[in-house]
């Protein structure tokens, strides 16, 4: 199966940026058991500054709806999704829900810079 998000983490030290790591998701239920209370989201050290979601383009193109594929990126804390409109909106949706829900990590929520 291939992935279709990349996660990287970055870290700097005055104006140098490093990369951390980057992890692969298959699938967004991997994307949020990883931001989930006991998720790997707890396990990122102090010094990284930024996170990278990348959604990866869909293997078919949406021809009905140009709009959908459009890549864009949001911003949440120090937290970025990039990728497909749709795509962005979706995750968005979710990870509301599942604020709401409790269903979110302490450290995911400072990430995002949600006050605890």
């Amino acid at each position: 199966m291939k992935p279709i998000i990349t996660v990287e983490f970055s870290a700097k030290a005055g104006e140098q940026a490093f990369n951390e790591e980057s992890v692969s998701l298959h699938n967004p239920e991997e994307l949020f058991a990883f931001v989930a209370p006991d998720g790997g989201c707890e396990s990122i050290p102090d010094e990284v500054s930024e996170i990278q979601m990348v959604f990866l383009q869909p293997e078919h193109p949406n021809t009905q709806n140009p709009v959908a594929d459009k890549r864009v990126t949001l911003e949440l804390g120090m937290v970025f999704l990039t990728g497909p409109l749709s795509e962005i909106v979706q995750t968005a949706e979710q990870l509301i829900d599942k604020a709401g829900r409790g269903e979110l990590s302490d450290a995911f929520l400072r990430a995002i810079n949600v006050d605890l």
